[in-house]
Order: C-alpha cells, then sequence, then structure tokens
C-alpha cells in the first residue's frame, strides 16, 4: 500500500537492507579508536564492551529500555522493581567508565521510573550536574492517571574539566511582551517575520517534537528520540571532531546529529534492522544536513517556523 502524499516516514526496501548489511560491524577482539570511529556496530552492549578501547570518549549519550512494558521490533521488555532495574543498569554503566576521557560529559535518559535509579547509579559513578527535563508532546493521554508527558536527561561529567558551550544551544524565542527602555528595544530585537530574542538553554525543554509521520527523520522506532534534541546535546558538550558514543543506538539518531554537526561516533544497537536505518540515514544525511528545529546557529520554538531564502521553504 502507498503512503500518504504527506507521510516522509523513512523505509528500507529489501534491496537496500541487503546492502546495509555489509556494512555492519561486529567486534570479536579488541579493536582500535581507528577501527570503530563512524562505524555502526550491530551486537548486543554486554558482548561489544569488553573489546572497545579505553579513554576514546568525548561524549557518552545512554537512551536505554526504560523501566516499563515496550516492545522494539518484536523483542519486549517488562517492567520491573526499582531494584532490578538498578542493578540491571549497573551491570553496563560501570563498565562504560573505562571508555571515557577525563574530560567527558554523560547524558542518561529516563522516565519518571527510572530517574530515581539513574540519580543513584550517575552519584556512583560521576559528579551530577542537571537533571534536564523535556516535554514529551504525544499522545491522547489517560482517563485514570495524568499524562505522562515528559522524560528526563541525566547531564553528569567525570570531573570538573569538561566542556559546556552555552553559546552553542541559545533558543530563539517570540517576544510577547516586548519592553523598551527609552525607546529602545530591551533584550530584544524585530525582524521581518515578528520580534525575537536569544535565551540561555535551561533545564526545561518545551521546544522539542517527538518524531511523528510527516517528519523526514521519522522511522517505525517507537521511542525514537528527536535529532534536535540531541543537537542540544552534542552542541553544548562537545566540540567538531569529538568522539560521541551510543550503546543503545536504536535508528541511529546520535549518529545522524553527530555527522550533521562534524562530530564523529561509535554506535552500538543490538536489533539488526534498526542498525540498518541508521545506516541509511547516515547516507542521507550526506545530501540533507539540516536538524528541523535548529536554524541560523539557534534553536526556534516549537510550531514556529522561519523562512530560509536560500532554499526557498519553511522549517520549523
Amino acid at each position: 500500500m502507498p503512503k500518504a502524499p504527506c507521510n516522509r516516514t523513512i523505509t528500507l526496501s529489501e534491496e537496500e537492507k541487503k546492502h546495509y548489511r555489509t556494512k555492519l560491524l561486529r567486534l570479536n577482539k579488541a579493536v582500535s579508536v581507528e577501527e570503530i570511529i563512524n562505524q555502526v556496530i550491530h551486537q548486543d552492549i554486554f558482548e561489544a564492551i569488553d573489546y572497545l578501547p579505553s579513554g576514546f570518549v568525548d561524549l557518552l549519550f545512554i537512551d536505554p529500555p526504560y523501566n516499563l512494558r515496550k516492545t522494539f521490533n518484536g523483542k519486549t521488555f517488562k517492567q520491573t522493581s526499582i531494584a532490578q532495574y538498578m542493578a540491571w543498569m549497573d551491570s553496563w554503566l560501570k563498565k562504560m567508565v573505562r571508555l571515557l576521557k577525563p574530560t567527558a560529559s554523560v547524558y542518561i535518559c529516563g522516565d519518571w521510573r527510572s530517574s530515581s535509579a539513574i540519580h543513584w547509579l550517575c552519584e556512583r559513578y560521576f559528579i551530577v550536574r542537571n537533571r534536564i527535563t523535556f516535554e514529551r508532546e504525544k499522545g491522547r493521554g489517560a482517563k485514570r492517571n495524568w499524562k505522562n508527558c515528559s522524560e528526563d536527561i541525566w547531564f553528569c561529567t567525570v570531573s570538573d574539566n569538561y566542556v559546556f558551550n552555552a553559546e552553542a544551544v541559545k533558543l530563539k524565542r517570540r517576544v510577547i511582551a516586548p519592553y523598551r527602555e527609552k525607546g529602545k528595544p530591551k533584550d530584544w530585537y524585530e525582524e521581518e517575520n515578528g520580534r525575537f530574542r536569544l535565551t540561555y538553554p535551561s533545564n526545561l525543554w518545551t521546544d522539542i517534537t517527538i518524531p511523528f509521520w510527516s517528519m523526514p527523520e521519522n522511522t517505525p522506532h517507537p521511542t525514537q528520540k528527536p535529532e534536535k534534541l540531541l543537537a542540544k546535546i552534542l552542541l553544548a558538550s562537545s566540540n567538531e571532531g569529538d568522539i560521541v558514543f551510543d550503546p543503545f543506538a536504536g535508528v541511529g539518531t546520535t549518529a545522524v546529529v553527530a555527522k550533521k554537526l562534524k562530530r564523529k561516533f561509535v554506535i552500538v544497537e543490538i536489533n539488526e534492522e534498526y542498525c540498518l536505518y541508521a545506516l541509511k540515514r547516515l547516507d542521507m544525511a550526506e545530501k540533507d544536513p539540516t536538524i528541523q528545529g535548529y536554524y541560523g546557529g539557534v534553536f526556534w520554538e516549537r510550531n514556529t517556523f522561519c523562512y530560509i531564502k536560500t532554499k526557498n521553504n519553511l522549517v520549523e
């Protein structure tokens, strides 16, 4: 059945699957950094981690299965107790410490069920800097509970010597009440499309759009993270040429954004089909390096648009 005209969800043909399978990497011995840079490793992280080199990661982004019942391409995860979930997380997180540079930053995603376990483990291995909460505005809610429309990302560092580029992640906001001082705009400016101000990032993100069928980054993955979200993290906590590592890579959003922002990447994903989607998206990034919601060096609020004269189109 053909897709609807506005459905831009990425798909894989059988021919593409066959092609991309030849590009997957699998580890069976210790490897150097050069052997894994910008590679998609199709493997269980528990198998791969002992083969990875020490001290090569500048930025670690972890989006593990949350502590809830969820099916990923045929594999179902079940909700457990907080203690069991914490023990499962600890079994792989403690092994990742070895991979990090002394200047590395760490971001770990979770929901309200898993957030307490993540916090305790982060305190054990890292310096906890902040907890980011982003609005996950998707779904229709529940009749017997509050709608769950937020997720957490714990921001940690290995030491007090770390990268944080606040200027690179400013948010462009439309001014509602344009205050003036002596007739001149105070902390805002006027453009052809309206009045705006640039603000420094906070730990509450309300400008994130979860990928859906009309977005060109959308895939069949049920919990895909948006490119815009990863762009904020990579721009803030890494520099061009740095190495970003994602051990639960899904359909490769971390790698795709790293490529678009001129970072290097290493990703690991146990599901073959998701790895193939990652490789296709990396090829697509060669032709289109744009990130929805990020333009002109700033992030735009959700559901606002800017006119790009060079491309003659609208970008959210």
